[in-house]
């Protein structure tokens, strides 16, 4: 079989599982392995990354968390490849430019001597270095859309389950490194597998664009008028995804200093969020085909609602453990479905869609950093929490607002 052969699997009027399209087929298979890379490599990064411009680089800590600002260049640097994946169809070429791009910018930061250089190499390079998560979900489409089958929503959950399986095994990998061989050994670690993700997929070439995809981009970039849609489901997406930044931020503050939970304890509530995520990743594809996606996400949103309620009013284990299963379900619904209803809002630049939304997570994150800090100096702990579940209300009611757009 040559590289860019099409892999058909027969379904001969039998809905073939997600599982076995996935095991089957390279495309599927190569980038189900890559993104569980991307998300061990980014996840055991992140939390590390201010510890590093403190002990190694003498920032302090207000300079060390301006860091995350840098992530902000992540959508334009996305756009630009996402458009530029939509004019040629070359998806995995700038795939594997981007993932070159994200090894050659952690081994910087790795070897980084001043205060400025990880910043800047942050801003210039990792940017686009994010762009290559959006390159591989749109190799995905563009595969599905050639040889469809039954189960191809599946089969991007089943992708997307690889993700989030990363990010939950990173974050102890990289602790364990940092603490054992350093934070600059971790970063080395971080940028090879980054790289590493090019290697599950070979010399494949993707599938080439249907003659009509192939007329539509080659005619002229989306007008902003038909992606209007997109950037409404991004804003609602980003309403939802900024509690985040202050959960994580001020949740094992509020555990510890205030609740004094032992660290046992602490621990098993934040861990418990990505266990109930994947776990109904594939459940929610199987409920999203009676419901409807954006109604699904909807209810997801509505539960983001109750979650930070529980972290803001009960003040105790049951309720935060309560809080942190329902965000598991948030997140379950929205990894499964968020790019797939992107996608769709744009079918004719896919690649564009995919990183549009991909990389909005960079903008919530600052926005839910901005709330959380004001908030919390405005109305304390644990009060701050209802800040997100605002956030998250406006979700819920623009979600069910565009069920009829999605249909």
């Amino acid at each position: 079989m040559s590289d860019s052969t099409p892999v058909v699997v027969a379904t001969t009027g039998v809905k073939t599982s997600a599982i076995r399209l996935v095991l089957a087929h390279p495309l599927y298979r190569a980038s189900t392995l890559a993104l569980f890379l991307s998300g061990l490599g980014i996840s055991a990064a992140a939390p590390l990354i201010a510890s590093f411009l403190v002990t190694e680089l003498g920032a302090s800590l207000p300079v060390a968390g301006l860091f995350y600002l840098t992530n902000l260049a992540a959508p334009v640097a996305g756009y630009l490849v996402g458009a530029r994946s939509d004019r040629t169809g070359r998806r995995l070429g700038l795939f594997r430019i981007c993932a070159f791009a994200g090894f050659a910018g952690w081994i910087g930061i790795a070897f980084s001597t001043e205060l400025w250089m990880p910043f800047v190499i942050s801003f210039v390079v990792l940017g686009f270095a994010g762009a290559a998560t959006s390159q591989l979900f749109a190799a995905v489409h563009d595969e599905i859309t050639a040889h469809p089958t039954g189960s191809d929503d599946g089969v991007v959950a089943i992708v997307r389950m690889a993700l989030t399986a990363g990010w939950v095994i990173g974050p102890v990998v990289g602790s364990f490194l940092a603490a054992y061989s350093g934070l600059r050994v971790m970063f080395v670690a971080v940028a090879v597998a980054t790289l590493a993700q090019i290697v599950p997929l070979g010399r494949l070439r993707g599938t080439p664009p249907s003659a009509h995809e192939h007329a539509t981009r080659s005619k002229s970039s989306p007008t902003f008028r038909a992606m209007l849609p997109l950037f409404a489901f991004t804003a609602l997406y980003i309403c939802v995804y900024a509690g985040e930044s202050v959960k994580y931020a001020y949740l094992p503050i509020y555990m510890n200093e205030q609740l004094r939970l032992a660290p046992a304890l602490s621990g098993a509530i934040i861990g418990i969020q990505p266990l109930v995520e994947l776990a109904l990743i594939p459940l929610a594809v199987i409920v999203a085909r009676r419901t409807g996606m954006t109604r699904l996400m909807a209810l997801a949103a509505a539960c983001g609602v109750a979650a930070n309620i529980c972290f803001a009013t009960t003040g105790t284990p049951l309720g935060l453990f309560a809080g942190q299963i329902l965000m598991g379900a948030v997140w379950g619904v929205f990894a499964a479905l968020g790019i797939i209803v992107a996608q769709r809002l744009l079918p004719a630049a896919v690649a564009t869609a995919s990183a549009i939304f991909l990389s909005s997570t960079a903008i919530s994150s600052a926005i839910g950093g901005l709330a959380g800090g004001f908030g919390v100096a405005a109305i304390g702990l644990p009060l701050v929490f209802l800040i997100p579940a605002g956030f998250a209300a406006i979700a819920v009611i623009g979600l069910l607002a565009m069920t009829r757009i999605v249909r």
